[in-house]
C-alpha cells in the first residue's frame, strides 16, 4: 500500500530551521555565555572586566539575568527543528539587539575605549571594541536571516496545545507592564527615579528596558501565539529570568529603595515572571516535535 500523500508531503510541508540560522544561534549562545560570566558571576568588576563600568552591582547582575536567560534560549533552541518553535526566541533576541545598538551609539561615550578611560587595562578596552562589533554585526545578520527564514519552503503547522485562558490573561497583563515600563525608560531615562527601585545611568536604564522591552514582545507573542509547545523554550527562558533576579536582589539586598512602593512592585512582577513562566513551562508539552 502506498503512504498517504500527507505523509509524503509533510517533510516538505513544514518551514525548517535553516543552517545558517543554526550558526548565528549558536554564535549568540557563546555570547551570552560570556556576558553572563562579566555582568552576573562578576557584576562588582566591570570597570575591569567589561565594555563599560555599571554602577551599581545590581545593574549589572539584572542585565547578567537577561543574558543567562538568552543564553538557555538559544541553547535549547538550537534542538528544535520547526521555524515555528523558534520564531518566539528568535524575534525576542532580535529585538534585544536592535534596541541595544541604539542604546551603545546614543551613549557611545561611555565605552571603554573612549580617551577618558586612557587608564584602564587592555581587558576592558577590548570588550569595548568587542560589544560595539557584536552589536553592530549581529543585528545586521538577523535581520538577512529572518528574512531568508519567513522564505524559506514551507508552513507552519497547525497550533495543537492552546494556551490555557488564565495563563494568556496573566501573559498579556505581564506583558503590557514590561513593554509600557521598557518603553518609558528606554524613551526618556530618566523615569528611572520614578519607574525604578534603584538608580540607573541613563545608559544602563536604556540596555535595561532593551530586555524589559524583548521580553514583553516575548510575552505578548507567548499570549497569543496559541501552541505552548511552541512557547515550551521561551517559558524556560522566562522563569530562569526571574529566578536570577530574585538571586541578584538577594545579593545586592541593600541596593534597593525598599522604603518606596516601587522596589515592592519589582518584586511582585518578578515573582509573578517566575510563577507564570513556569505554569506556561509545566503545562507545555515536552518532546521532540513530530512534524
Amino acid at each position: 500500500m502506498n503512504p498517504a500523500p500527507s505523509t509524503l508531503l509533510a517533510p516538505t510541508e513544514v518551514r525548517q530551521v535553516l543552517p545558517a540560522m543554526r550558526v548565528l544561534l549558536g554564535a549568540f549562545a557563546v555570547l551570552t555565555a560570556l556576558a553572563t560570566g562579566s555582568l552576573f558571576v562578576l557584576a562588582e568588576t566591570t570597570e575591569e572586566t567589561f565594555a563599560w563600568t555599571i554602577q551599581p552591582p545590581l545593574t549589572a547582575a539584572f542585565l547578567g539575568a537577561g543574558y543567562a536567560a538568552g543564553f538557555v534560549l538559544v541553547v535549547l533552541s538550537m534542538r528544535v527543528r520547526r521555524w515555528a518553535d523558534v520564531r518566539v526566541p528568535v524575534l525576542t533576541i532580535f529585538g534585544f539587539v536592535v534596541l541595544t545598538l541604539v542604546a551603545t551609539l546614543a551613549h557611545i561615550e561611555k565605552l571603554h575605549f573612549d580617551d577618558d578611560f586612557s587608564a584602564l587595562g587592555s581587558l576592558s578596552k577590548g570588550a569595548a571594541w568587542f560589544w560595539l562589533a557584536v552589536y553592530v554585526v549581529l543585528p545586521l545578520a538577523m535581520l538577512v536571516l529572518l528574512v531568508l527564514q519567513e522564505r524559506a519552503p514551507g508552513g507552519d503547522p497547525p497550533a495543537r496545545h492552546p494556551v490555557p485562558r488564565v495563563l494568556r490573561v496573566a501573559l498579556g497583563v505581564e506583558s503590557a507592564v514590561l513593554l509600557a515600563g521598557g518603553a518609558a525608560l528606554y524613551a526618556v531615562p530618566t523615569t528611572a527615579t520614578t519607574l525604578w527601585p534603584w538608580a540607573l545611568t541613563p545608559f544602563t536604564a536604556r540596555v535595561t528596558a532593551a530586555w524589559l522591552l524583548a521580553f514583553g514582545l516575548a510575552t505578548a507573542l507567548a499570549a497569543f501565539a496559541g501552541d505552548l509547545h511552541r512557547l515550551r523554550t521561551a517559558t524556560i527562558a522566562y522563569t530562569l529570568f526571574g529566578v536570577l533576579v530574585l538571586a541578584a536582589v538577594l545579593r545586592f539586598l541593600g541596593t534597593v529603595d525598599w522604603g518606596r512602593p516601587v522596589a515592592w512592585l519589582f518584586l511582585g512582577m518578578t515573582v509573578a515572571v517566575v510563577l507564570t513562566g513556569a505554569a506556561g513551562w509545566r503545562a507545555a508539552p515536552a518532546g521532540p516535535d513530530r512534524d
